[in-house]
């Protein structure tokens, strides 16, 4: 049978699938000589094992408690002198504030009056006591957390905490017990063993919770690992001033700075500090008010950051002048902050620069793109917060997450305005464009998830009188209802009312060739040129026009790997096409197609032109052929009414002639260029003529929808004596997006030089959707169920079209060794797709321009991971 309970000194950090990250941690402080306090880990075996048949291995936690108790000397709940402890989730992935904690485990109406003697402190054990209560009630027995919320708000009186006495906190735990007993019918357990085991049950459950769940779909983590449990030895920041409990971090995580970064929280304990419920000091204030523990803690820190190579996220208290660590783990940050201090550790020495491109991703290179605040825009700052979370965001003002939600839902932009935010809130934040608090600081739970999540967030902006009920928030005599506008700026912590005016991101404008020299920029770009010498895949471009193809070369894209011609046929030259369908003789026919020939030719003389020497891949047409042609109702009243053209009742003809019920499995692609003589061979022509003029051109002609080898051998032939008459070459290939095609690939590939996926429309077959009409319909009850972790149409299926892939590239690189083979749906774009696309050993990935710098470093990272 596995072992399932490990004691902190039979762990370290590389077990973190087993122990999870935060046991592993504190297994590895541990291991070092950090000061943290005795305690276990049950598994995240034990917690899948719970999931499946509800048990827990009683008979370990036993013996470890029991282990437990003999370090301490003391007996958890002991009415003399009682050993308390803490039941903490630690899942592998950290998932800030999503699952649950209950703190003071052991506290009854006895043992409460051993720890008045243990601590000589009434107020501190009353208050645990109250603590305990509170928690274990909304975490373990499921009672709305606003009922203790507002019985110790009517206690306080506008007092603070800080202000309450033993005698209160007393009356408040007789207050909480009748609340438990009101609501659920029984008396707040008393049992200490019961207690914990309850409370390691309720931690498991949590991982199944909505907002975990919610949480884990945002960060793309697999919802089979389970969460660990800590059971760990209390300390105690709440035993007065020369006690307290903080959160730091070894650089800033909203910048990479260097520098001493986190938040500390006199006579506090546990939550209190990321609950934002009181507003906190900077740690540097710590040096002033505990010299000793300060001293000690940047000691620590040192020693954390070298050891692990990487900002880390520490969590500790001070008990008396005693400092304890109680957790660590590698800090999330913001995109800007991640480019910044891995090319910061690469100067120290500490990784190599292939380590720092790990230790990005194109997520956050994707963040960085992002639009800012112009400098110049001249509104005015109606309160400052802290720069918790950088970005430019600008949205109508929401007082609650559901609110945000249903707004969001409807297409409109919202920033989500809270006193502080619970996990509760969740929903709401992705919703946002933007999170704004008026308590907390960049360690409450606002910053954390915002900055996990790439969202803009200002924190603690305390001049902010923010009424949720009300929907309102004022700042003086400016008073911001729900549904006005405001804008909030994540890099300097400034709040605006109104619309801000955005410009480029230095970023981009690296990008676009007009570098502006700070930090970030410098980090970006030693990471981009890493990653282009490390990646096999070359990354291309979907361009239909000059301008696109231009704005993907300075983006570093290798070519164009999607020309969508059809694209090419709108506007003023639909009724070219029209009179193209309406022909009834060879010579109209042919008189349409001369007509768009020249335009056709110019079309990729611009592009040979803007790609300069560079392949370029040119799909022919390929629309649903209703797209070229009126809507039949229109047609149809305009006809009736007696209103319409000659052309307007022979179009009606044709559209009524053609009309399909599912478009677009109906005439287009490859089967148009059979149907309709001559279409094919016009922009062959074209293409041939446009590139036999531009020097060096290397056009790719792509036929799209083949089925069968036979529709690809006929198109081929054609296009192959047009080519020789013109006098260029050019290779001629398919796109793979039926699945026919996948699974008769070694068939195809014998008449195809290449093969491109259109994963778009191979989604859409493998799965027997359509997009258009299904995303709104179904997704989010898809996404909400779990049945999808992420839409098929943001990143690849990999077991279903994923698997058609791979078949298709084994059987056509077969039949044809030198098969050239890429993707041009806009999976092509989509970090995780372009690790796919590596592993199974495609050639190159085009997607929109503005994605080819992601794909561009993800194409690194694939070739290091």
């Amino acid at each position: 049978m596995p072992k399932l309970v490990y004691d902190f000194t039979e762990g370290n950090k590389d077990l973190k699938d087993l122990l999870g990250g935060k046991g592993a941690n504190l297994a590895e402080m541990t291991n070092l000589g950090l000061p943290v306090p005795p305690g276990f880990t049950i598994t995240s075996e034990a917690c899948r094992a719970y999931m499946d048949d509800g048990s827990v291995p009683a008979e370990e936690i036993g013996t470890h408690l029991e282990k437990l108790e003999a370090a301490m000397g003391k007996k958890l709940g002991d009415p003399d002198d009682p050993l308390l402890v803490s039941v903490r989730s630690g899942a592998k992935f950290s998932m800030p504030g999503m699952m649950e904690t209950v703190l003071n485990i052991g506290l009854n109406d006895r043992s409460v009056q051993g720890l008045v003697r243990q601590a000589g402190d009434e107020r501190f054990a009353w208050d645990s006591y109250r603590r305990l209560i509170q928690m274990f009630g909304k975490t373990v027995m499921d009672i709305d957390g606003d009922l203790f919320e507002q019985a110790i708000d009517e206690l306080k009186d506008g007092r603070t905490d800080l202000d309450l006495t033993a005698a209160d906190f007393r009356s408040l735990v007789g207050t909480y017990k009748e609340i438990v007993r009101r609501e659920k019918g029984r008396d707040f357990p008393e049992d200490p063993k019961e207690q914990m085991e309850l409370a390691i049950k309720a931690v498991f459950d949590s991982w199944n919770a909505p907002r975990a769940i919610l949480y884990r779909r945002q960060e793309r983590i697999p919802s089979d690992l389970g969460t660990a449990v800590n059971v760990v030895a209390m300390v105690f920041g709440n035993l007065g001033m020369d006690s307290g409990t903080g959160v730091a971090f070894t650089r800033d995580p909203a910048t990479g700075h260097q520098g001493v970064y986190g938040d500390y929280l006199q006579n506090a304990q546990g939550e209190d500090v990321v609950a934002g419920i009181r507003n906190t000091v900077p740690l540097q204030d710590l040096q002033e008010i505990d010299p000793h523990s300060y001293a000690e803690l940047m000691e620590i820190m040192a020693k954390l950051e070298g050891h692990y190579r990487d900002l880390c996220d520490i969590e500790f208290t001070i008990e008396r002048g005693k400092l304890w660590m109680l957790q660590t783990r590698v800090g999330k940050r913001t995109a800007g902050a991640a480019f910044c201090i891995a090319t910061q550790l690469v100067e120290e020495g500490l990784i190599d620069l292939d380590e720092a491109v790990r230790r990005v991703t194109g997520d956050q290179l994707a963040q960085l793109m992002f639009p800012r605040f112009a400098d110049d825009h001249g509104n005015t700052v109606l309160t400052r917060g802290m720069n918790a979370s950088p970005g430019a965001a600008v949205g109508r003002a929401v007082f609650s997450s559901a609110r945000a939600a249903e707004l969001a839902a409807q297409g409109q932009d919202v920033i989500l305005v809270r006193r502080e935010t619970t996990p509760d809130d969740l929903a709401g934040m992705i919703a946002a464009r933007g999170v704004l608090t008026s308590r907390g600081g960049k360690t409450s739970h606002a910053a954390v998830v915002a900055r996990g999540m790439g969202k803009t967030c200002v924190c603690g902006a305390e001049e902010i009188e923010v009424d949720a009920k009300a929907g309102r928030f004022t700042v003086g005599d400016v008073v911001v209802e729900e549904g006005d506008v405001i804008s909030i700026d994540g890099g300097t912590g400034c709040v605006y009312l109104g619309e801000v005016p955005v410009v480029a991101s230095p970023v981009v404008e690296y990008f676009e060739g007009n570098p502006s020299g700070d930090e970030l920029v410098r980090a970006v770009d030693t990471i981009m040129r890493h990653a282009d010498g490390r990646r096999r895949l070359d990354v291309r471009a979907n361009a239909d026009t000059p301008d696109d193809a231009a704005r993907a070369r300075r983006f570093g894209a290798s070519g164009i790997g999607l020309c969508r011609t059809e694209h090419m046929f709108l506007g003023d030259r639909r009724v070219l096409i029209e009179d193209l369908i309406l022909a009834e003789t060879a010579e109209e026919r042919q008189a349409a197609l001369d007509a768009l020939e020249p335009l056709q030719k110019a079309d990729f003389a611009g592009l040979f032109a803007a790609m300069n020497g560079l392949p370029v891949t040119i799909r022919l047409i390929d629309p649903p052929l209703h797209e070229f042609l009126p809507d039949i109702i229109d047609l149809s009243v305009k006809v009736a009414t007696g209103k319409g053209t000659k052309k307007d009742r022979r179009l009606l003809e044709a559209v009524q002639r053609l009309h399909e019920q599912n478009p677009m499995l109906g005439l287009r692609g490859v089967r148009l260029g059979l149907v309709v003589p001559g279409l094919f061979a016009m922009q062959v022509r074209a293409i041939a003529e446009a590139a036999k003029a531009a020097e060096g051109a290397r056009p790719e002609i792509m036929i799209p929808l083949v089925g069968a080898v036979q529709e690809l051998e006929s198109v081929r032939e054609e296009a192959r004596q047009i080519l020789a008459e013109v006098g260029v070459e050019a290779l001629i290939g398919t796109m793979i997006e039926v699945p026919r095609a996948a699974l008769t690939a070694g068939q195809i590939a014998e008449a195809a030089e290449f093969f491109s996926f259109g994963t778009n429309d191979l989604t859409q077959m493998t799965w027997g959707f359509s997009r258009d009409d299904v995303e709104s319909a179904f997704f989010g009850t898809y996404l909400d169920k779990g049945i999808f972790g992420v839409s098929p149409f943001e990143s690849l299926d990999r077991d279903g079209v994923g698997r058609l892939m791979k078949v298709a590239v084994v059987e056509g690189r077969k039949a044809r060794p030198g098969l050239k083979l890429g993707i041009c749906g806009e999976h092509g774009g989509d970090p995780a797709s372009v690790r796919f696309c590596h592993e199974i050993g495609l050639d190159y990935v085009s997607c929109s321009p503005f994605r080819v710098p992601v794909a561009r470093l993800e194409a690194g990272r694939a070739a290091l991971l």
